[in-house]
Formats: C-alpha cells, structure tokens, sequence
C-alpha cells in the first residue's frame, strides 16, 4: 500500500493549473502510480469531513485496497476544516490533506489537488455527502471500460433531485438552457453539466492549462481537455445534513462568466486569437467595461450640464464625469478584465498604483476625449450627446491599446 510518511500537510502547488502527463513521485514511497487520485474540495465542513473519509475509505478498501488516494483540498476554512482532516491521517494513511491560504475557488482547489494526485484516473466528490458515495464505482467501471470521462447526472435513468424548490430547478434549468446557446459543443455532451461529482482519465487532460471561474469544473475538462468516450451514470442529489450550502446568486454570475470565456477561448475566436496573438477576450471584456462607463459617463454630464440641471459650463462637466467614469471603469477591470493579474498583486499599494497607472493612460484618453467633443459639438454636430459618443468611441480604442501595453503587469509579487 502506498502510504503518507508523514501527517505533514500537502505543498500547495503554484504556477498555471495543468495536470502533468506523467504523476508526480511521493515521497516515501516506491514511486509508482496509483489507480484513482479523488480529490475532496472543502470549506467549513467540520461537520462533515470525518463522515466523507470513513465512507469513502470503506468503499475503496473494499473494492481497489490500497490502490487509491484521498485528498482533502481545504481553503483555509475558518471552522479548521483541514485540521480535522489531517488528524485522520493516521487512522486512513491513503488520506492527504492540502491547506490553501492563497488561493481560492471550489474548480481550482479540484485542479490543486490534481495537481499532486498520482492517479492514472482524478476523480472529484463534494465534501458534504451530497454526492452519494455508492455511485463512485460504478463511475470508475466507465472509466475501466473506456470511458475518458465519467460523469454522475441527475438527468438520466437513475437520477435526480431530493427536495429542490422549484425556484431552483427552474434556475437549475434554466442556466443549462443558456449553457447550450452560448456553448453547445461542450453542454451538449454531457446532459448534466453542472455536475460536479465525475472522473476522469489524466491523458485525457494532461498538458491542457485549465482557466476555470466559480464550480463548474466540469464545463472546464469538457471544453479544454481531449474527452472522446463520455459515460453518465445517474444518481439522486441529496439535501446536505450538516453544514451550511456554498449555493449563492455569485455562483450563477461566475456559471455566465465560465460560459463565455470558454466561448472566446475554444472556438474560433479563439482559435483567431491564439493564431494571431491577440487577447481578443480580453478587448472585449475591456469593451463591455468601457460601455458601462459610457452610462454613468452620460449620467453625471446630464446632470452637470444639462440647462434643466446644474447647467454648468461642458468642458468642466465632461472632466468631472469623465473621471468618476474612469473610476468605474477601473473596479471594473480589475475585478474582472485583468483579474488574473490583479489576483497576484491585491495588496492595497499595489492596487493603488494599478489605480494611477490606469488613471494616467485614461486623463490622456480624457484630454482627447474633450479635444475631439469640443470639435465635434462646435463644428459637425451640434448635439452634446452624440458629440460626446463619437468622443467616448475614439478615446476608448486609445485607453485599450496603452492599458494592453502597459497597465495590469506582474512586476510587484513576493
């Protein structure tokens, strides 16, 4: 049996989220791999964490003894989930425990535990016993009899809900409805994309570098990995017993953001993108931000400028909404445009200086804007709004280009 040497918890790997072709070595051990890494994602699960383990190890111990792995990838709950966790390790020596203090993400803590699994097969199970144990082998005989993915659905024979609000599966539904519009090669695979309990085979997403949002890590192996064979297996939610749901509106927010990311990355754009090394997901990520500054940019110029309301002279109106439309604009981005890179450097300064920089591309583009408003408005076009349109249009292909070239770099990081 290959076992830990140690209770010592696990090294969180670091560096872009792909599963190498070959497993990684265990220290004290011969070296050599194992059948199935499954990989447990917590956060506060005190409760629940001990349960999952016993079941689980009875499970396998019965049907692959001593040819699996557990690993429990906890971010640094608050209730000391890991802790539990590592104290088992000596009563279930194939459990490993990995302690995430810098990262976070149900999908990336998955990938984490990967990561470091040894598995020829990686495997996922909520930490809530919401996914029912017993379906976990007939998962594994899919992947034994040439399945590259195995997933547990709730929507073939076998399968379904326990006591869902209809609210919910109206939700549930309807987000798997928008799933199909926006990316059909991937949701149209599977009848369950949502499902987070499934396996799969390393080969058929080794080298892939995963870019999740949120937890749908499924849609993420589907989408970027080689998946030939799919098999379903079905299996009932259950309601948790203990604990408290992750379930929040943010959840469905990052399910959207998922979808079309995958979009942009997957199929021809792309395909156009990686060809001619362009971040077109990014330019229109940056665009859509940009049309949101517009709104609050014609807002705050109504109401300073506009002769029913302020009435203040345009120029000084238009620098004013012009820089609370900047400071729209950069929240935007940074959270969502750039969050890859403003994940790395999220210390107040640094945030700060992301803040200058952007702001200082930006009164340039401003300056411009102005410049060409007044042209307009003064010579071709006697409308304020429209005026201020054709500005806004022009100083934003200014913002995007500078910002590309110089803003949101890694040059701050321990």
């Amino acid at each position: 049996m290959k076992t830990n040497s140690s209770n010592s918890l696990l090294t969180v790997p670091t560096g872009p989220l792909k599963i190498s072709e070959l497993p990684p070595s265990r220290v004290g051990t011969s070296g050599e791999s194992i059948h199935l890494s499954l990989v447990i994602p917590t956060y506060k699960e005190r409760d629940n964490i001990k349960n999952v383990v016993r079941i689980l190890s009875q499970l396998l111990d019965e049907s692959i003894p001593g040819n699996y792995e557990l690993i429990v990838v906890d971010d640094d709950s608050p209730d000391r989930t890991w802790e539990i966790a590592e104290s088992l390790t000596t009563e279930y020596p194939q459990l490993r425990v990995m302690r995430r203090q810098q990262e976070r993400g149900l999908s990336s803590a998955v990938i984490r535990g990967w990561q470091v699994g040894t598995g020829s097969v990686l495997g996922v199970i909520d930490g809530d016993l919401q996914h029912p144990p017993e379906v976990l082998m007939q998962l594994l005989r899919s992947v034994e009899q040439g399945a590259d993915l195995a997933v547990a659905s709730r929507h073939v024979e076998g399968g379904g809900v326990s006591s869902w609000s209809v609210v919910r599966r109206l939700l549930s539904r309807g987000a798997q409805l928008l799933g199909l519009v926006i990316l059909p090669g991937v949701l149209g695979r599977v009848s369950d994309p949502m499902s987070g309990y499934f396996m799969v085979r390393r080969s058929a997403i080794a080298n892939a570098t995963l870019n999740p949002v949120g937890y749908k890590i499924l849609l993420e192996v589907i989408g970027r990995g080689n998946v030939g064979k799919v098999a379903e297996v079905g299996y009932v939610f259950c309601e948790r017993k203990e604990g408290e749901s992750k379930v929040t509106w943010k959840q469905y927010i990052d399910y959207i953001h998922h979808l079309v990311r995958l979009r942009l990355s997957t199929g021809r754009v792309g395909r156009l993108s990686r060809k001619v090394n362009f971040p077109f997901g990014r330019f229109l990520r940056f665009g859509l931000v940009g049309f949101s500054g517009v709104f609050v940019d014609m807002g705050v110029l109504y109401l300073l400028s506009d002769p029913t309301t302020l009435a203040w002279p345009l120029t000084r109106s238009k620098i004013i909404a012009g820089e609370i439309a900047i400071l729209n604009n950069f929240l935007w981005n940074d959270a969502w445009t750039f969050a890859d890179v403003s994940a790395r450097q999220q210390e107040w300064h640094q945030r700060l200086k992301r803040f200058l920089k952007f702001n200082a591309i930006c009164l340039g583009g401003l300056v411009l804007n102005v410049l060409i408003l007044n042209l307009v408005f003064n010579f071709l076009i006697p409308n304020r709004y429209i005026a201020n349109f054709i500005a806004i249009a022009i100083a934003t292909i200014w913002n995007f280009w500078i910002n590309l070239k110089l803003s949101w770099r890694v040059t701050d990081v321990k």
